[in-house]
């Protein structure tokens, strides 16, 4: 009888706690295959020592370059250096994946020159340089902005505007 009557008595929940949400409510914008509630909860509580380990497990994650993909072809642009559009790489998407994972996990990935040119400045005959990153890259690029950007993020000015996730001019201003 006893356990019949705790059963049916609804679970005290201590006062402040907080849903699983909660805290994806205050990192909307962070990489969710990379970023863990368990990690979030780190993040904001602080890490032992002050330093973050195992990172770069992360950034090689699967999912992590997948998102990662995404984004970049969201973004679109044109090809780097190697000659390789967004439109080859998305033919190839598995195995161009697979490849960047197991240079990134042995270290052997060197990111290809960057491809320069200019472009008209508005208003004036000048030219401003342009650096096109190979499609591979801002990949790679991506993969570790997804893993390192929440950890500085942290510690940023709060009236910082440049650069950073759900922030821009308008909010500046």
């Amino acid at each position: 009888m006893k356990d019949k009557d705790t059963e049916e008595k609804s679970a005290v929940v201590p006062e402040g706690a907080k849903q699983a949400e909660d805290i994806y409510g205050r990192w909307p914008w962070v990489e969710r295959s990379v970023w863990s509630e368990r990690m979030l909860q780190a993040l904001e509580t602080g890490v032992k020592g002050g330093k973050w380990f195992s990172l770069m497990d992360k950034v090689w994650k699967k999912e992590n370059l997948g998102a990662a993909w995404m984004k970049t072809f969201v973004n679109g642009g044109s090809a780097g250096v190697d000659g390789q559009t967004i439109k080859q790489f998305t033919g190839q998407l598995s195995k161009e994946l697979d490849r960047l994972q197991g240079q990134m996990r042995d270290g052997s990935y060197e990111p290809y020159p960057v491809r320069r040119c200019w472009i008209d400045k508005l208003g004036s005959k000048e030219k401003r340089p342009l650096g096109i990153p190979a499609v591979r890259d801002r990949i790679g690029e991506g993969a570790i902005r997804n893993v390192i950007e929440p950890i500085f993020e942290r510690v940023y000015a709060e009236h910082s505007y440049g650069f950073r996730p759900g922030r821009g001019c308008k909010d500046a201003l």
